[in-house]
């Protein structure tokens, strides 16, 4: 019966008719999609309203799109092109988001409404949030939708992120209460249509960067609030606890329940404490053989503290949590892995089997205490063999693991370059710069190099508690990327781990799948697929990327979430470029792993050939769809 729901569901969406939208299924929707609807609905909203503020609005508008009532909605869902959502709760988002976008760029006419105001909620006081720059090209497309009606810019999002055709577009626009579509759509004709581009992190509003606001203005107006609060100040300060002490349970919440077995998760003195040679004899090689190490192992009102905030963390608690990762209290006593001061803070690194957990006070102040959390579930090896400490200007430092001998730092992109020592002192990592908190261009990418009884192992810093193990080789048979051979073939590919930040990434491996001449004669380019597995298993990303002699670093030319391909269930991957040689030509070349027997493409280019590889004159700007046939005759096509 279940099935037959879904095919009824697939059969209105190819035949676009309308579907009955309840509050549930807009929720699910809303979750699996949220980063494409924010990503529409800051494209459409006006770029006058600057980079920050497009941002916070573009967040408010789709979460505001969820409807209050239990009553069900009906959606109209276009034909729908592979690839792309098509279940009626994510139809009827995207009409809603569209709507308030559109308002929001409309001309305001007496009284603004809702949507044209700042927005109430997502705020962040302090910061300027903005995605992060792309270059030339996605510089100029922005230019260019600037100069378009807000109804222009939703038909060319429709077209090129959607892949809509031209009478859907019409339809979704007057849905979305657009007076002249077709016009709107005539506009968006205008500027040549880039999908690539639309998909790049210039415009998503969820990868962020952050800046201060105006100091010296929020300074003046700190003054003022100071003043006004100083008599309430004196009062506090008679009930207030002196000094900068902190209470029995720090920053948590008041205590809601007494529940013994949640009581004895929060006492110190029962913290699993692991033996400092534990390791040595067990069969296991994850972070459940950690001592507990640091200078603050014993400081019981410290460990009570951070238990007590894991509990039941303050409204002053700064929660963070990777994707995937529960954040409620510990169902029994954790272990402890490490207490001790790390730059100005104290920190203190628990364990509960499933997840890691990172406490952080001050050392001076009872405020911005910070709670971390990172999924480790089935980490073992090089995958169990570091954690992040703490992170300050621009360096971070690592406690690693107790069989790890040597710590190194090592520039990814120079594979030639010897790596520098690192200091370990108690397990503890001398501090060595962060790729994750760079900015700018990209010009090194600095990893950690660690040694063991097992070998020499790579990770890499992602913004994330525990950083993600780096591997080369075939899918399903990868070798660590510290070997000669892995350097080469990450050096080139390095930077393009920037798009893997903060995703719950648990490693990324690189393959090289194929070599492919030229046709100008200039020398052979190399095809190479990127990886990313993450620790919730969903998410996954495969980056197909394509370097020819002359370029530096390689290009990113097809990009798949979610995918088999390129992975250990599926080790096959094929994926195409549009390049111009020196003398001006056009060529579309195409390669796939060695079990590739013939490649064709149709589309805007037909052409075919026998082997891994394909070569054929093509007209720039032409699209094309790939279709490859390995040896045992399965169909493979495009990674897309």
């Amino acid at each position: 019966m279940q099935s037959q729901d879904v095919a009824q569901r697939h059969a209105a969406a190819s035949a676009g008719e309308s579907g009955p939208v309840d509050v549930e299924q807009a929720e699910a929707a809303l979750v699996e999609h949220y980063p494409r609807l924010v990503r529409i609905a800051y494209l459409v909203l006006p770029p006058g309203l600057g980079r920050s503020r497009r941002v916070l609005t573009a967040h408010a508008l789709v979460q505001r799109a969820l409807p209050r009532g239990r009553k069900q909605q009906s959606a109209t869902i276009p034909a729908q092109a592979p690839g792309r959502p098509g279940d009626p709760g994510y139809a009827f988002l995207r009409e809603r988001v569209l709507r308030t976008a559109l308002e929001a760029a409309a001309p305001r006419k007496g009284l603004p409404r809702l949507s044209q105001l700042p927005p109430l909620l997502p705020q962040v006081w302090g910061l300027r949030l903005f995605p992060r720059s792309g270059g030339a090209d996605e510089l100029a497309l922005d230019q260019r939708l600037s100069a378009l009606s807000g109804p222009a810019r939703a038909a060319y999002v429709l077209r090129g992120l959607e892949q809509f055709s031209d009478a859907d577009v019409r339809g979704l626009l007057s849905a979305a209460g657009t007076e002249d579509p077709g016009g709107a759509l005539a506009a968006a004709n205008g500027v040549p249509l880039q999908p690539a581009l639309l998909t790049s992190p210039e415009f998503d509003a969820c990868s962020l960067q952050a800046r201060p606001t105006d100091l010296m203005r929020r300074r003046q107006h700190t003054k003022a609030a100071l003043a006004a609060a100083a008599a309430l100040a004196v009062c506090g300060a008679l009930v207030a606890v002196p000094g900068d002490r902190w209470g029995p349970d720090g920053a948590a919440a008041p205590a809601y329940a007494e529940n013994v077995s949640a009581q004895a998760a929060l006492d110190p003195a029962r913290l699993t404490h692991v033996s400092p040679t534990a390791w040595q004899t067990s069969a296991r090689g994850d972070f459940s053989v950690w001592p507990a190490r640091g200078p603050l192992t014993g400081d019981q009102d410290l460990l009570r503290r951070a238990l007590a905030v894991w509990a039941r963390p303050g409204g002053t608690v700064r929660v963070s949590a990777t994707p995937g990762t529960q954040t409620g209290g510990p169902a029994g006593p954790p272990q402890l892995l490490y207490a001790g001061q790390v730059d100005n803070a104290r920190v203190v690194i628990l364990y509960d089997g499933l997840r890691i957990v990172r406490y952080a006070e001050p050392v001076s102040g009872t405020q911005g205490a910070a709670l971390d959390f990172a999924r480790v579930d089935g980490a073992t090896g090089a995958e169990a063999g570091a954690l992040v400490l703490g992170r300050s200007d621009g360096n971070v430092q690592y406690l690693t693991a107790p069989w790890v001998k040597k710590a190194a730092s090592r520039n990814l992109m120079k594979p030639a370059a010897a790596a520098t020592p690192l200091a370990l002192t108690g397990g503890v990592t001398a501090p060595l710069t962060s790729p994750a908190v760079q900015t700018g261009g990209c010009t090194s990418w600095t990893v950690l190099q660690l040694t063991g009884a097992s070998g020499t192992e790579l990770a890499t810093d992602l913004g994330e508690l525990v950083p993600a193990r780096l591997t080369a080789g075939r899918p399903g048979a990868p070798e660590e990327a510290s070997g000669t051979a892995g350097l080469q073939t990450w050096a080139p590919f390095a930077c393009s781990l920037a798009a893997e930040r903060s995703a719950g990434v648990r490693s990324v491996n690189a393959w090289q799948f194929a070599e492919q001449p030229l046709p100008d004669g200039t020398g052979a380019a190399d095809w190479v697929c990127t990886r990313a597995e993450t620790w919730r298993g969903d998410g996954t990303a495969a980056l197909a990327q394509f370097r020819t002699p002359s370029g530096r670093v390689g290009a990113v030319v097809a990009k798949g979430t979610d995918v088999r391909d390129c992975g250990p269930l599926d080790p096959h991957v094929l994926a195409g470029v549009l390049w111009k040689s020196a003398a001006g030509h056009w060529f579309l070349l195409a390669a796939g792993g060695k079990d590739t027997a013939s490649i064709s493409a149709g589309g805007g280019i037909t052409a075919a050939g026998q082997g891994p590889l394909l070569m054929t004159r093509a007209r720039q700007g032409a699209q094309a769809t790939l279709k490859g046939t390995l040896a045992d005759g399965r169909v493979i096509s495009g990674l897309h």
